[in-house]
């Protein structure tokens, strides 16, 4: 797997700009800074609360994190309330309500952010809270692009922060156990990885000019991104497949999970080729923009190879699960989803299944539970120096490229090949995407 610096040494060859990097990966670990002791409390904001808010109530709330939520922190008026709200339920206090991230990251108090913005704000927002000397903990996808994936890693190495994306299976107790056990050869050789996602999602409104929203800072909400005129049903969700100037399609929402997942099993970095089948099927005249259905393939060293199979809008049970991976090895297969994992001998019988148990939330919008307060705890224990981060973010965006990898494909219509140690793509027109046009004064620096 690779190490923050192999990775480093990887996405920085060739590329200009990136030559702080080398003093960074100078650093002795002793050299390392925590700004947490063992047991300090550690003061938290949150950035981003839609969706995903759910999945941070409990770890804020257990007594052990020993954390403190001071800010609450988006561009939506009555998100800002609303989740003021929720929290109320959870805990005793009454954190600050805030507009502009940029001012929760001034704040020398705040140790840590949780930055579950929409994914055009993931890497430049998280860039900027490092450079602010916080911790991070970013939601998936942690990049829009190849370019952000490699600046975020760089800036945690330069900084010395602790930075891990929200891929939550990453510290799911029974996945680490059966990937621990396919790693000492339970199956044999692992060779194949089917990543897959399943959803029934409906039909999405056409795009139209309306007003802003009440409530909503319109030009903050689009950030890093170039300036437009508001279209409604824009800002709270359906940017997801509303081109590409906010969201990452499917596979950036979804499939970064998986892929995650499968790259872990088979212990590969890069793929040495990408290419994908990817179209819109479903609701031909709706104003989702994107594809809705992709197959994508990921060739590796040693003749290993992972697919996905992504869904979005037709609910039929390929798998026998809306989400999850399945592993092939030499002498047996393993299949693991957030809730168990079946492993089975080379002719299909089952030699042992494990159900977990867990309340981790599947395809459902929203989500949280268990695993989420797993991966958080993780965070905050890594932040104290008592634990070792399950998703560190060099490790993370080296599956956050095959998302990038996948969309890329999908775009020029074709397949190409990639140097699997450095990760760039051997196609000019691919190329071209590596990076994206920013809003003049918010390109992300480190």
């Amino acid at each position: 797997m690779a190490s923050r610096r192999d990775f480093i040494k990887k996405t920085t060859l060739g590329s200009a700009g990136m030559a702080v990097a080398g003093s960074a990966m100078g650093m002795s670990a002793q050299s390392y800074r925590r700004i947490i002791g063992a047991n300090e409390r550690i003061y938290i904001a949150i950035a981003g609360l839609g969706r995903r808010l759910g999945a941070f109530y409990e770890p804020i709330a257990k007594k052990e994190a020993n954390v403190e939520l001071i800010y609450l922190c988006d561009v939506m008026e009555s998100q800002r309330h609303k989740a003021l709200e929720k929290f109320s339920e959870h805990i005793d206090y009454k954190p600050k309500l805030e507009n502009d991230i940029r001012k929760v990251i001034d704040d020398p108090k705040v140790d840590a952010l949780i930055n579950a913005t929409p994914d055009h704000w993931h890497t430049p927002g998280s860039i900027l809270a490092i450079k602010g000397g916080k911790h991070v903990y970013v939601e998936k996808p942690s990049s829009h692009n190849m370019e952000e994936n490699e600046l975020l890693v760089e800036a945690a190495d330069k900084y010395q922060k602790v930075v891990q994306m929200g891929n939550q299976q990453r510290s799911s107790d029974h996945t680490i156990e059966i990937i621990n056990d396919i790693h000492s050869g339970v199956i044999g050789t692992p060779y194949k990885a089917v990543a897959f996602y399943t959803n029934a999602r409906g039909e999405v409104p056409l795009q139209k000019k309306v007003p802003v929203p009440q409530g909503l800072d319109w030009d903050l909400w689009q950030g890093p991104a170039p300036r437009r005129q508001y279209t409604e049903e824009t800002w709270d969700y359906n940017w997801h497949w509303y081109g590409w100037q906010y969201g990452t399609a499917e596979t950036g929402n979804n499939a970064t999970h998986e892929l995650d997942i499968a790259r872990w099993a088979l212990q590969v970095d890069f793929p040495l080729y990408a290419d994908v089948e990817a179209a819109k099927r479903h609701f031909l005249n709706d104003g989702w923009e994107m594809y809705d259905t992709m197959e994508a393939t990921f060739k590796f060293p040693e003749n290993k190879i992972i697919q996905w199979d992504g869904k979005s809008r037709n609910g039929y049970d390929t798998y026998g699960g809306g989400r999850g991976t399945i592993i092939y090895g030499s002498e047996g297969s393993v299949f693991i989803d957030r809730e168990k994992y079946i492993l089975t001998d080379r002719t299909g019988k089952v030699i042992k299944e494990y159900h977990s148990g867990s309340s981790e939330a599947g395809t459902a919008l929203g989500g949280g539970g268990d695993v989420s307060t797993y991966h958080v705890m993780n965070f905050l224990d890594t932040i104290r120096g008592k634990e070792n981060l399950n998703a560190p973010i060099d490790d993370a965006n080296v599956s956050m490229a095959m998302v990038h990898y996948a969309n890329i494909a999908s775009r020029i219509g074709r397949g190409f090949e990639i140097d699997d140690k450095t990760g760039r793509m051997f196609d000019r027109d691919a190329m071209k995407l590596w990076s994206r046009t920013y809003e003049p004064g918010w390109k992300p620096e480190v």
